[in-house]
């Protein structure tokens, strides 16, 4: 039950508790006391709304930063994760695998900004050995929504 209620909620958070019942074959007290555990179990840790800014006319810059580090000795990757993910320009932190250590999404206002922030905040960090910025000059999918217009038909419409 966990997993098809996760599903579901991963793809629209925003479902209703009676309609999602209904799909699961349950009742709705079932349904709502098993996402209540699984928020307090940390399984659920959020509900995103998902913006596509290209269309509110408001400028942001959207940034990848690949970072190399030193771990430390006896803390590995941890206490510095744990560093960048306190700025709030930071928007995700993720290990990686590869040629890089840490993957480091952040957004700012303008690309002087973002860049003020690497040179200034990120890579000045001790155990940072490199960073490398990669700004994110449009998106066509973002957490498995697609942001592209879709072309408007251009049939008429028949009604009997």
């Amino acid at each position: 039950m966990r997993k098809e209620i996760l599903k579901m909620l991963e793809n629209n958070s925003r479902i209703d508790l009676h309609d999602l019942a209904i799909m699961m074959g349950t009742d709705e007290t079932r349904v709502y006391q098993e996402i209540e555990k699984m928020e307090k179990d940390g399984i659920i840790c959020g509900y995103p709304t998902l913006i596509n800014w290209d269309k509110t006319g408001e400028e942001k810059v959207t940034a990848l930063i690949e970072v190399r580090v030193t771990p430390q000795r006896g803390q590995g990757f941890e206490k510095l994760a744990e560093r960048i993910t306190n700025y709030p320009e930071v928007r995700s932190v993720y290990l990686m695998s590869g040629a890089f250590d840490f993957a480091v999404f952040l957004e700012g206002k303008t690309l002087k900004e973002v860049s003020m922030f690497v040179t200034s905040k990120l890579s000045t960090l001790d155990a940072i050995t490199s960073t490398s910025t990669h700004f994110v000059l449009k998106k066509y999918k973002d957490y498995g929504i697609i942001m592209l217009d879709k072309p408007k038909s251009s049939r008429m419409k028949v009604t009997l």
